[in-house]
């Protein structure tokens, strides 16, 4: 009995001659691959561990989940990575370079045949190119790149016949979300997938990349495309050697075959919340919505693009949506560039981004916000995902046509005029909120004191920028003063009622509100330093938080957490415990109007 596609890649990289699937095998991994996104935890498994990297050559690091380096969390992690790559002659594919799955192929570093394990779900597109491609976790890949080993468990295999012609408007994605609605997210858990068919054959590189890449979506291992001779030529090309045409013996035992009519199918769309839940784009057609995205691992390659540009030449993106593109790689993005398609993009109104995974990777360009309906051409939808509104699956043409019409449509459908949005009436508030209830403030105050004998403490320091999307007060008070070094844990330790007592230039840096409203959510009464930055203390006046000046309050000899009475009207402040007074600012007429009637705008 012969041995199917997956069972020889794995048993060229064992110990064994033949494979047979539920064996547990040893198995030489070509290519060892960390993303941003749990690099830095793969380097600190290896370190903790006391591990060294056993092929710096074969192991690499890809930044592709925040290629534009924006978030802080991710920007630390690169760098840390950056260092350990330089001390271990470790190859670093940077925040400028895409897709760390699509560079592996597009660089040559696998072939067909070839075995690839990253910190990524989706390394499984290697099937793509005939090729054995794994998402493992952290620890996973640190010991592959200790030992250069990984074991696996051989799974079964399914055959996948796609029999009769392909129709013109069936597009890659149309493909594989029409096998999606066949076999749902389950009913090939844990296979690996062959695909065979005349129409098979003559599918592109990047057709089959989008395929492949939605094998995890469909619960498979893998989708493994037998490689054709296009594919044979364009990886010897890429890697400079010569490549062996991989196939399935003629005898090999699947565990189950299935034949479909490819003729059958129908262009598709994902509906928000599962990619599995496909359905005709008839039955969602004119579905109003309010951004589209053209990207991922799945729709990111060049044709992908060419099709969207195709669609978009000559149009403008509907009024008030908002188109948002990555390609999958910098050498897309190049040649995107080089030939013109990029000015089509920007002049029907694009936003075109670096490289990289884009929309599935939160923080990155392609999240959405409660109540935006979204269609994008990624292989996820998962509620939550791209952000809090509801996102579709469809091809790039077809993301490309209905952002243009303003509404789901398909490109040989797209209306002469767009869609436009209507007011919904969530925002006519004025006459529906009611009148505040009055509120008297107290113009003398008492409280424990926090001494922070500091000058020019700024507005990263009291709450820091990666913060800054929380509106609510209510959740503001635990990031206080997390940033200020010594004074990290203030937010655990501050009670209701307390007073600070600061130096000079305090509240420096931005015109963030939260600087002032953080303490606010404590319950701080007052902030006292002798001078403050000029946009805080606009900030702080107009919430009606009280904050006062002084010159020098020596002579009151505070001790931490001693108790103060302060009167806002006077311009004085009392220790409490010894009786000792000195003046300090008193509010203006103008501020006083502002605290008691609850802020500028009460």
């Amino acid at each position: 009995m012969g041995q199917t596609l997956i069972e020889k890649i794995l048993a060229n990289h064992s110990d064994q001659d033949v494979v047979r699937p539920g064996e547990i095998v040893d198995i030489e991994i070509d290519v060892r691959a960390a993303r941003d996104f749990g690099g830095a935890n793969v380097v600190k498994n290896l370190i903790n561990n006391g591990l060294d990297v056993a092929d710096p050559a074969k192991t690499f690091f890809t930044f592709d989940c925040n290629p534009t380096g924006s978030d802080q969390n991710y920007a630390a992690n690169q760098q840390y990575c950056r260092l350990f790559a330089r001390e271990k002659g470790i190859k670093v594919f940077d925040i400028d370079a895409g897709i760390g799955t699509h560079l592996v192929i597009e660089e040559g570093i696998a072939v067909p045949g070839s075995t690839v394990i990253s910190t990524d779900s989706h390394a499984n597109i290697l099937g793509a190119i005939g090729a054995f491609g794994q998402g493992m976790g952290d620890q996973d890949i640190a010991a592959a790149w200790a030992s250069g080993k990984s074991w696996f468990k051989v799974p079964k295999s399914v055959k996948i016949n796609l029999n009769g012609k392909r129709p013109e408007n069936i597009k890659a994605k149309d493909i594989v979300l029409n096998l999606l609605n066949k076999f749902g997210a389950s009913q090939l858990l844990g296979y690996a997938v062959e695909l065979y068919g005349e129409e098979v054959e003559k599918l592109s590189l990047d057709e089959r990349i989008t395929i492949s890449s939605m094998a995890t979506e469909m619960g498979a291992i893998i989708v493994l495309f037998p490689p054709s001779d296009e594919v044979i030529a364009y990886a010897e090309e890429k890697s400079g050697r010569k490549v062996e045409k991989l196939a399935a013996d003629a005898d090999a035992a699947y565990d189950q075959t299935f034949d479909i009519d490819l003729s059958s199918f129908v262009p598709m769309m994902s509906r928000p919340g599962h990619p599995d839940d496909t359905i005709e784009i008839d039955s969602v057609k004119k579905t109003k919505i309010d951004s589209a995205f053209i990207g991922s691992c799945t729709n990111g390659r060049y044709s992908d693009m060419v099709a969207a540009a195709n669609v978009l030449k000559g149009r403008k993106v509907a009024p008030g949506v908002v188109l948002k593109i990555v390609p999958a790689t910098d050498a897309v993005w190049q040649r995107l560039l080089d030939e013109g398609y990029i000015k089509i993009f920007k002049d029907a109104g694009a936003l075109v981004s670096n490289a990289g995974c884009a929309g599935c990777a939160a923080g990155q360009v392609g999240m959405n916000g409660p109540g935006e309906v979204t269609i994008s051409s990624g292989n996820r939808n998962f509620a939550g995902k791209q952000g809090a509104g509801k996102v579709f699956l469809g091809s790039p043409a077809a993301i490309a046509a209905s952002a243009v019409a303003g509404y789901i449509t398909t490109a040989d459908e797209i209306p002469e005029a767009p869609a436009v949005f209507s007011a919904t009436g969530t925002f006519e508030t004025a006459a529906k909120v009611a009148k505040k209830t009055a509120v008297e403030h107290p113009a003398v105050v008492e409280g424990k004191v926090w001494i922070i004998e500091e000058d020019n403490i700024d507005t990263d320091m009291i709450f820091h920028n990666r913060y800054l999307t929380i509106t609510d007060i209510n959740e503001m008070g635990q990031y206080a003063f997390d940033n200020l070094a010594g004074w990290e844990d203030f937010a655990k330790k501050a009670e209701p009622g307390d007073i600070i007592i600061t130096g000079n230039n305090f509240g420096a840096g931005s015109s963030r509100q939260q600087a002032v409203d953080c303490f606010k959510s404590l319950g701080v009464q007052a902030i006292i330093a002798q001078s403050f930055g000029a946009i805080y203390e606009r900030n702080a006046i107009n919430a009606a938080f009280p904050i006062l000046t002084y010159d020098d309050i020596s002579a009151l000899e505070l001790q931490q957490r001693d108790e103060v009475k302060i009167d806002f009207l006077a311009g004085t402040m009392t220790n409490i415990k010894t009786g000792k007074m000195v003046e300090i600012g008193k509010f203006s007429k103008v501020q006083m109007e502002i605290y008691q009637r609850d802020g500028l705008l009460g």
